[in-house]
This record gives C-alpha cells, structure tokens and sequence, in this order.
C-alpha cells in the first residue's frame, strides 16, 4: 500500500539549546515579567539625563542658539563618573541602533528561509557590534570633552529677575543629584517627589542616578569573578591532580574568611574608593562558588564521548576545554551569574551605607545611611525600596533560568 504524499512544507531552523530554554524560560510568567521589569531599570538608567539634568536641550540669551545638553553627556566636567559617560554614550548611539536594528530585522524577514543568515553570522554582527561600542566608550574616556561649569539654571533665574529674555527649554527635572541648596530632610512634595536628603539634594534624582551605578557595579563585578571562576575551574576539572588540589586549596582558603570582611580590609587601604574599585575588590574574592560549579561540571563532562572524541581527532587542550566542554557546563555558571548581579548590588550597598562605598556616586546605600543617621522616614523607604524591587526582580530571572535549564522542570 502506497504512502499518502505529504506537502512540502519548509521546515523551520532546528532549535538550539537556547531556543529550548528560551521557550521554557517564557511559560514562567512571573520570571518573564521580571525580565521585563529590568529591561525596564535598564532603559531609566540610560534616558535619566532625558529626566533630570541642570543642562536645557535649548539656550539662547541673544547671542546664538546652542545645545548645552547635548554637549554634556561627554563632558567630564559635568559628568564626572564614567558609569555616566558609558550610558550616555548608549543614549547618544541609541537611535542609529535601533534603526539599524530595525532595517537589519526587516531585511531578513524578507528573505526567503533558505536565504535567512545563520546564526553564526548574526553572533558574528553582534559581536563586532559589541567591539565597536567599547572601543567608542574607552575613546571617549580617553579624550575627555571639557566645558566651563556653568549653572544655566541660576542665569535663567537671574535674567528673568533683571527682566532679559531668554530661551530656554529644560529636561522636566532641571538639576542632577550633586544639585544641592534645596531645604535639608523635605518630605515629599510635588518638587520634589521622594523628598531631600540631608545634604540637601534632591533623593528622587540620585534614585534615578544611582540605578546607573547599582546595575553596572551588578554585571561587572559578576563578569570579574566569573571569568576567575570558569578559568580556574575549567584548569581544575580538566587535568585533575595536582593541578586540582592546588586550586581546590586556592578556594577553600579564600572561602575560609568571610568576603565582606576581606572587602572591608581591601577597601580601607585605598586612599579613595571608585566604582572601580569595589567592581574589582567583588569579582575577585566571590569567585570560588562558581569555581566550585565549573570544576564539578567538568568533572561530569570530560569523560563523555564527544570530549574523547574531540582528543582524539587532534585538538588542541585550550579548544577542547573552552569550545567543547565549557559550553556544556555554562547553564549553573548563568544562573549562579543571575543571583551574582543581586548579591553584588546588595554588597556594594552595604559598603555604601558604611561609608567605604564612592562618595561621588549617588549610591542607594549612602541615602539609606543618611535616612539611618537622621531618622528621617523617606530617606529609609525610598533607596530601600528600589533596593528590594531590583534585587527581587534578579532572583525571580534567576529562578526562571533555573527552572528552564533543568529538564525534570520542563513543561
């Protein structure tokens, strides 16, 4: 008996392991709903200047029309963190991006299946995209764009007073977080929505400021110490022996002394603590859980056929532990990388409040230190709030992750 014909339907691209997880990672909707929530700090970080800035988009005063804020987003008289610089740079180059995003999409879309760029290809664009950024980021660091202070919204008030026109045109908060001279602890007011602080500056403004300064502190302290963790890990699962007991030895000794007390030590002998500093003392003393994760997965997985196989056709050591068994041991790394994020911001929080924290970053730790000295209750609530949603919102990603890489979980 002959077999029906089937129609000739073009079958879709195989999914990949990502694929997989992907699609289980979205039937979680509360992890789903997180991950959209820290897209959401993601995107308020980048347009807080659009928010709050002392720069006008417009000034004229009869002399010319010019465009101080636009000239601000690199100037480091003005902003003086390069966290700042890095998110404004983002902000700048944000609207060429989506546009090449959005042609690129199109572009593909309209391509037939058989003719669509493999993956490899489009990891390839992402990658040279990512390259590109960095590289435009450390220039701008390295040739810093440098202005006259100047306070536009005091010659504003000024002129006004004298009776002199000027054109102006300010973002809706028309001063930054270093803006002081407002009335000292001001509850909450149409002003100023989440009040003033003790110095006198102006708390939903640093709020807004400081998620700048907690996600970024968040991924690069995780990406510091898991970069340590796979290298040493991979070293410790793949050859074994005394290579495996020197860095078991290595892990037990640094996990034997409390890592907020070691960061405590380090951070007192720095004349004066940056971003930097705290991203660099994090990653590398909470390095050895994810050690431990990478060093047990290869273990697991240097025995399987595809890894002797691998051996045995001629590869060279680095490829087979970085292109044939690392990518088999990543999924506990990225979940272990997820509650990382929200460990970091909470440590570097904790550094904040005690003082040791960058005193010229507007970090949730130091409002919540002035709402503990002063007792006042929006200094408490406000920097504690944003503190719990973010850290929140990372563990809940961080369980969805979790879930979705385990297959017992699966749906």
């Amino acid at each position: 008996m002959s077999q029906p014909m089937l129609p000739d339907v073009a079958q879709p691209e195989d999914q990949t392991f990502g694929d997989i997880v992907w699609i289980q990672f979205k039937k979680n909707r509360v992890a789903a709903f997180s991950l959209w929530g820290l897209g959401a700090l993601f995107l308020l970080a980048t347009v807080a200047p659009l928010i709050a800035s002392g720069r006008p988009f417009m000034w004229d005063v009869g002399e010319g029309l010019e465009f101080p804020w636009f000239r601000s987003l690199f100037d480091r008289n003005y902003f003086e963190n390069p966290v700042d610089i890095f998110f404004n740079m983002l902000l700048a180059i944000s609207i060429p991006m989506m546009a090449l995003i959005a042609f690129r999409y199109r572009k593909i879309c309209q391509l037939g299946l058989d003719k669509r760029p493999r993956r490899a290809k489009i990891f390839r664009e992402i990658r040279l995209g990512v390259i590109l950024v960095v590289t435009l980021f450390i220039g701008l660091l390295f040739t810093p764009h440098s202005e006259a202070y100047t306070q536009y919204t005091d010659i504003a008030e000024a002129r006004a007073e004298a009776g002199e026109a000027t054109t102006a045109v300010f973002p809706p908060v028309p001063y930054m977080f270093r803006k002081t001279g407002f009335k000292s602890l001001a509850g909450p007011s149409g002003k100023h929505w989440l009040g003033v602080d003790e110095s006198t500056r102006d708390v939903a403004v640093r709020l807004l400021y400081g998620t700048r300064i907690s996600l970024t502190i968040g991924v690069i302290a995780v990406a510091i110490y898991v970069t340590i963790g796979i290298i040493l890990g991979a070293l410790a699962g793949f050859f074994s022996g005394k290579t495996d007991i020197i860095i078991q030895r290595l892990i037990e000794i640094v996990m034997s002394i409390p890592s907020l007390i070691i960061i405590l030590v380090l951070v007192a002998f720095l004349e004066k603590t940056s971003i930097f500093h705290i991203m660099l003392v994090i990653g590398l003393v909470r390095w050895t859980g994810v050690a431990r994760l990478v060093r047990g997965e290869f273990y697991r997985l240097r025995n399987q056929d595809f890894v002797t196989s691998a051996i045995a056709l001629g590869f060279p050591t680095w490829k087979v532990i970085f292109h044939h068994i690392l990518p088999n041991a990543m999924g506990p790394v990225l979940v272990a990388a997820t509650f990382g994020v929200a460990g970091a911001i909470l440590l570097e929080s904790t550094l904040s409040f005690l003082g040791l924290g960058d005193l010229s970053a507007p970090s949730w730790g130091q409002t919540l230190s002035e709402g503990y000295s002063s007792g006042a209750w929006h200094l408490i609530l406000a920097p504690g709030f944003a503190i719990f949603i973010t850290v929140s919102l990372l563990n809940l990603v961080g369980e969805g992750l979790r879930d979705a890489l385990d297959p017992k979980m699966r749906k």
